[in-house]
This record gives structure tokens, sequence and C-alpha cells, in this order.
């Protein structure tokens, strides 16, 4: 292998790097030796051998097909990549239509790399007439960050914390408060004095916090939105809540053991792992039949809060969707659904999908950006009332 070939294949494993693939160095090395054994001479070839041993996760593979395709000089690529380094003015048409997955992050990976000074002159330079960083993050849609904006976020969903909202369960535990006599701790207690001894025992009833039950979308259309999703979820697993994962494209995976993972990117893969459908189809009324018929029973038990995360966008027919959206509202304490389409202003429910679902939530929220998730944990918050209407 020559020398000019290694140095373009290092070259293009740190572009990967920078637009937010995990590459070591070994990688690096795995891809040399099976392209020197291999050989170069079929492109199709050489993109399957580099995407095996560079890409660990199902929603990378559109981001590693865009970056090949720009970096090994595809016909009508150099075009491309031009449009999207320069300077884009969208129009009002195009800002309704949603980007290129990676485009901005494959963009900013493809550009030199500025040093440490330069950076701070222009920051400082700019420091008067740009709003903190922090705050535009907030209200900036995930589908449009970069890299590094997304690792950021990421940190800041980890922290948003869940309120104690604790409510009380059947299950007992022993108590000093005289409340109400335990009769078995009673009788065991005598046992252990032979009986000479009479000493009461009291118990109450056990507090603790609602579970999450989360239902994600991971078609192709939720892709990046899920997997903040899949974040905030594994941070509040990390903080002892209770949570339930279920991801659904064209059938129901359940991944709420690979969200106890301690690692984010760890459990992230192990999810990837378990789901065969990634980054397809939806079919979202048997996927709810199907938690409806097998889990339901399981983890909707002690006032569990369900969160459904989809567009609501149903390629079969929204009869079974109707139906089997009643039941889950029916077996739920509450049902909230985040769709990331109300990013939009002039959102209106018109798809049979939505319009068959949006009557069975207690509450419908947007769910694009961080702003979003902080509502989410000030709705979780808010205590239930008898009789809770829908919000349409």
């Amino acid at each position: 292998m020559s020398g000019f070939f290694l140095h373009n294949l290092v070259h293009f494993a740190r572009v990967l790097r920078a637009a937010g693939v995990q590459i070591s160095p070994h990688n690096v090395i795995d891809a040399q030796e099976a392209i020197a054994t291999l050989g170069f001479a079929d492109r199709a070839d050489m993109k399957a051998c580099l995407r095996a041993i560079f890409i660990k996760q199902h929603d990378q593979l559109a981001l590693f097909d865009e970056a090949f395709d720009i970096f090994w000089r595809k016909r009508g690529v150099i075009e491309k990549l031009i449009a999207a380094m320069g300077p884009q003015l969208k129009k009002a048409d195009e800002q309704k239509s949603s980007p290129r997955i990676g485009a901005r992050r494959l963009a900013e990976a493809f550009q030199p790399r500025t040093s440490k000074s330069q950076a701070q002159a222009r920051v400082e330079f700019d420091a008067r007439l740009t709003t903190s960083d922090i705050e535009r993050l907030q209200s900036k849609d995930f589908e449009q960050m970069s890299a590094d904006e997304l690792m950021l976020a990421q940190k800041a969903l980890a922290h948003l914390h869940l309120p104690d909202d604790l409510m009380r369960v059947r299950r007992m535990m022993p108590t000093s408060r005289q409340e109400r006599i335990d009769p078995r701790a009673m009788v065991r207690a005598m046992m252990r004095t032979g009986g000479h001894s009479i000493e009461l025992r009291y118990r109450t009833h056990r507090t603790q916090p609602p579970p999450i039950v989360a239902l994600c979308d991971i078609s192709g259309s939720m892709n990046d939105y899920t997997r903040m999703f899949l974040h905030f979820l594994h941070a509040l697993s990390a903080q002892g809540r209770v949570v339930h994962g279920f991801l659904f494209g064209t059938r129901l995976t359940n991944v709420t053991r690979a969200l106890r993972a301690r690692d984010i990117d760890d459990a992230l893969a192990r999810c990837a792992q378990a789901v065969p459908d990634w980054n397809g189809g939806t079919r979202i009324g048997s996927s709810i039949a199907q938690f409806n018929r097998q889990w339901a029973r399981r983890v909707l038990g002690q006032g569990a809060h369900v969160i459904l995360f989809t567009d609501g966008l149903e390629r079969d027919g929204v009869d079974v969707l109707s139906t089997e959206m009643e039941r889950l509202s029916k077996l739920s304490q509450r049902l909230i659904w985040l769709n990331p389409l109300l990013r939009y202003d002039h959102f209106e429910p018109k798809a049979r999908g939505i319009v068959a679902m949006l009557p069975h939530v207690d509450d419908l929220r947007a769910a694009h950006n961080i702003v979003s998730f902080v509502d989410l944990i000030e709705a979780l918050s808010r205590p239930l009332q008898n009789g809770l209407q829908r919000q349409r």
C-alpha cells in the first residue's frame, strides 16, 4: 500500500472522528490491513470494508455513507462539498424541509482546524455582538447542531433532574411511627425471644417515584431526536429512577437493560445491537398493540408515566392505532406525547395517525431542543388531578 493512500485513510478516519464517530488507532490499523489484503480496485468492496470496521452503531450508517462519497471523490460530489461548506441562504420553502443527516457535522469536519489562539481572538472580537452559546444552544434544534454542540447538549440533558414526586404504593415497610400494627413482624420477634415478651411492631406504605415508561420511534425521520431522548432516559436511569425503555420501528424491542449500562456510549451501542429495524419504516399501531399485549401489565403498575416519542406518521391503517391508543391511555396513569413536528410554527394535526392518537393523550409537547425537555420535566412535576381532561 502506497504512503499516499495511507495518508488519505488516516485523514478519512480523522474526518469521521470529527463528525462524531468513535474511531481508535487500532481501527485504522485494521482498516489498513484489511484493504491491503482485499485490494481497493472495487469501490463498493472498499466502502463495505471501511464501514464494517469503523461503524458500530446503526444510526451512523447514513453519516458514513455521506462522508465516504464526499471524501473519496464520487462523481458530482465536489459540488455537494462546495454547497455544504459554503454559506447557505435559506429560503422559506427550504427551511421547511429537513437537512441531510449529519450534513453540518460533516461540513465542520472537512473544514481546516484553527489554532487555539485564533479561536480565542475570534471569540473575543465577537463577544459583544453575539448572545451566549449556552442560551443559543438551549433553543437550537438537535438536527441543526454540530458534533461539539451535540456533546454540550448531551451534558445539559444529563444534568436535568425530575422532582421528588413520591407516591404511595401498596407494598409496606417497617416504621417506628404508630400507624398500623405489623402482626408478622411481631410473631417473628416473639419467636426469637421464645414468646416471653411481646413487642409491638408497626408498618406503613412505601413511597417511591412513579416509573417512567418510554415508547420511542426509531424511524428515519426520528433518528437524531430519538438518540437525544435516549441520552435523557439514560440520565434518569443513572439518577436511580425506574425507567422502562422500548424502541419501535416496524416492531417493538425492549431496551430497558441496555439503558442501565453505566456508560452512555455502551448503552446506546447495546440499544443499536438489540434493534434490527433502526432507521427503517414505522408501524405505530402494531407496535403499541404488541406493548399492550406483552408488557403493559408488567411495567404500567405503581402509577407509571408513559412517554410516547414519535411524529405520529403512521404507515398502516389508523383503526388499530386508535383502538390501541385508547387502551394504552386507560392503562397508564399519565400519557404524554412528545412530537418533534411541533417545532414548526404552522404545524397542524392533519395526518391520519396524528388525528387518531391525539384524543387519547393527556399532553402533547414538542421535543426538539433542550428547552422542550425542561418543559417536559415541569409537566411531569405537576400533580395529577381526579378527572384529568385530555388536552388537545
